[in-house]
């Protein structure tokens, strides 16, 4: 009887043992995961934060203006700004 109940207790045990296992391997996973999308997500927040805070400043806006357009842009009143509802009505010869 004793060696019965010592066998028992044996094999429960080594079931438990698995199933502990495999869920703490499972929570890795999980926790793998949970890393790799912080990391991820922190290095699209500096991208994005390098990119207002090099645009944040006037100065800065116009050194890229004049950089960049050198003087293509120009100020477009806002009666001037025609509306068109369809593509076929577009007059590219005009442009």
């Amino acid at each position: 009887m004793l060696r019965k109940i010592f066998i028992l207790t044996i094999f429960t045990l080594i079931i438990s043992t698995t199933f502990i296992k495999n869920y703490t391997k499972k929570l890795d996973e999980e926790i793998f995961l949970i890393k790799e999308n912080i990391n991820y997500l922190n290095s699209l927040k500096e991208l994005v934060q390098l990119e207002h805070n090099y645009l944040i400043s006037p100065s800065k806006l116009l050194e890229l203006y004049t950089l960049n357009f050198d003087d293509e842009l120009s100020h477009t009143s806002r009666k001037d700004i025609k509306i068109i509802s369809e593509t076929n009505k577009i007059n590219l010869q005009n442009k």
